[in-house]
């Protein structure tokens, strides 16, 4: 009986069809016509098609090159030019093996596999000046590749050499810091940690981070069996919300001091109106303490009566403007009786508590994060300290929950939320120039800077208050001290704007009133920048002289010309008392070298 099946080309496939069911990656369909007869459809990729032609089945029964298949009692020609040049496809109907050729274009011949394809020989002037043209833009200084950046560069230095900086969180780095910041280390992509990473040609960057860790533990003097370190963060902003991310859940309760009152947004921050200010008061439940607003000391008698309420499962100590000692010991019990992780961000003092110039967190705290940049420093980026090992049964005042045997479980949570929960890849320029800074701040050169540091802070804050100046909590134990203008009639943003006019980089800063309200009533002051630039005790007499002329000058124009920003703005641009204490100061600071830099 003789079949009906046909096989044939069919450009495209009409709407009208009955049946289509999808062959081949829908390049190959079968359709049921109503004749009862078939059709086998090739759809090429493009609107062109090019002519197909069928071949044997595949076997050995049938040799290629030609013949006849016998398909159900029906036989088809198979034709075959040697000389074409032809694509063979395998694809299989009503379950038998079958295989067609498509004539394939002149450009498709050329660029196939195993084809030998002529090429033009380039000539060896040509090859050299293309290699030439691709390794031009590599080797470009900043003032050829970018004159109009490489001038603003420029000024910034010149800003720096000029001016007094005295905004606390800022330091200026050695030349060997600089140098590694701008290495070739900051090629290299390396996710994960050392010994795991994600992609190859780590061994190297191992060792840098491997030794970055190392030195950070002896930096604080730390046991390696008791604590760990994860140098990767890009911030202490990011490295308190890796913290939050390994330890607790969304909606989870922290406790940090309020941003008023010297704490840093990063433990939580609203506004008057409500809004949420940090990601950690958008993703976690955040409840402040306070200072007291007569003291300007942590008021602990509130704490705890409100942590033992809230019951937060993180509480932080530390902050961005608390001029006094933090007493870690009453958090410590605080936290024992509220259950909560105790949390020390150190980013300021951090310099301090490796000299030994203050109380050492690590005694009483959990987990301790810092910045890199400011006291210890070394180049901007962020640290985390957690604990490892088995728990003591004694914590505070307070037993501990649980049996000696119990573990700390920090690691493997906080390393896994920096990488790969939060950041990618880290900055592998920065933990290589973060190992040098760290190598210093073991060294007695670094201790003797930061007792002289501590000393200047302690001589500007008797400076001041011998003028009668207001200070938060009447001086300072550490590196930085808070000025309350409310009394000269100037509010922080005012005196920060006349300062920088006058070459003096200052910043403002809210201060607590009695009245509960945020107002940038005040400014920050600290002293290791102009430290790291050789200034002494009696250098920071003088800088007392400059920031007090400048209050006097502000507070009497204001008086003149009212508090309207344009009149106040035009009256300080033309004073020539001004422009007298600018030049003074710009004599001044060019005295000291600026580190790292040949100006």
């Amino acid at each position: 009986m003789e079949s009906n099946l046909s096989l044939g080309l069919v450009p495209s496939v009409s709407p009208a069809a009955t049946h289509r069911s999808q062959i081949s990656d829908g390049s190959i369909s079968l359709r049921e016509t109503s004749s009862a007869s078939s059709a086998v459809s090739v759809h090429p990729s493009s609107t062109s098609s090019l002519p197909l032609r069928l071949l044997e089945s595949i076997n050995e029964n049938y040799p290629r090159g030609g013949g006849l298949l016998h398909q159900n009692g029906s036989a088809v020609e198979l034709n075959s030019d040697p000389g074409d040049e032809e694509d063979e496809r395998e694809f299989r109907i009503l379950g038998h093996s079958m295989c067609f050729k498509r004539r394939r274009s002149d450009s498709e011949i050329q660029c196939s596999p195993g084809k030998r394809v002529a090429v033009v020989a380039a000539s060896e002037s040509d090859v050299q000046e293309r290699r030439n043209s691709v390794k031009a833009w590599g080797n470009q200084s900043i003032s050829e590749a970018d004159p109009e950046l490489f001038e603003i560069i420029g000024k910034e230095k010149e800003r720096q050499f000029k001016g007094i900086e005295l905004i606390a969180s800022e330091n200026f780095v050695c030349r060997a810091v600089m140098e590694a910041l701008g290495s070739h280390l900051t090629n290299k992509y390396s996710e994960g940690m050392p010994g795991a990473r994600y992609y190859g040609g780590n061994q190297y960057i191992d060792e840098i981070e491997t030794l970055c860790c190392k030195r950070a533990l002896d930096a604080f003097g730390l046991d390696s069996e008791n604590w760990g370190v994860n140098v990767q963060p890009y911030s202490c902003t990011s490295a308190n919300f890796a913290v939050y991310t390994g330890l607790l859940l969304p909606g989870d309760r922290i406790m940090g001091l309020d941003t008023p009152s010297g704490g840093n947004t990063s433990h939580g921050c609203y506004m008057p109106s409500g809004r949420k200010v940090s990601g950690a008061s958008i993703f976690f439940e955040s409840l402040s303490y306070k200072v007291n607003p007569q003291t300007g000391y942590v008021d602990f008698d509130k704490l705890e009566e409100r942590a033992l309420d809230f019951r937060p499962k993180i509480l932080i100590c530390g902050g961005s403007s608390y001029p006094r000692e933090w007493d870690y010991a009453r958090f410590r019990q605080i936290a024992d009786k509220c259950g909560a992780v105790l949390l020390c961000d150190m980013a300021q003092i951090s310099g301090l508590v490796a000299s030994k110039e203050c109380v050492n967190p690590f005694d009483y705290c959990d987990i301790v994060t810092s910045t890199t940049h400011k006291s210890l420093r070394g180049p901007r980026g962020g640290i985390i300290f957690y604990r490892k090992g088995a728990k003591p049964r004694k914590r505070g005042m307070l037993l501990s929950q649980g049996n000696e045997s119990e573990q700390y479980d920090f690691e493997e949570k906080i390393n896994f939320a920096v990488f790969p929960s939060l950041q990618g890849g880290p900055h592998n320029n920065h933990i290589a120039a973060l190992a040098i800074a760290l190598k210093q701040v073991a060294t007695p050169e670094y201790k003797a800077y930061m007792h002289q540091v501590k000393r200047n802070s302690q001589a500007l804050a008797n400076a001041l208050l011998r003028r009668r100046c207001r200070l938060v909590t009447g001086g300072t134990d550490n590196h930085l001290l808070l000025w309350d203008l409310r009394p000269l009639g100037l509010t922080g943003k005012t005196y920060e704007k006349v300062c920088e006019m006058c070459h003096i980089t200052v910043n403002k800063i809210a201060i607590f009133g009695d009245n509960g309200t945020i107002t940038p009533g005040g400014v920050r002051i600290g002293t290791p920048a102009m430290t790291s630039r050789g200034c002494l005790e009696p250098d920071f007499e003088t800088m007392a002289d400059f920031l007090l002329r400048v209050a006097q000058i502000a507070s009497m124009l204001q008086r003149e010309h009212g508090k309207s920003p344009k009149a106040f703005l035009e009256a300080l641009q033309s004073s020539k008392d001004l422009a007298e204490v600018r030049n003074q100061v710009e004599s001044f600071a060019t005295q000291f070298a600026l580190p790292g830099l040949d100006v």
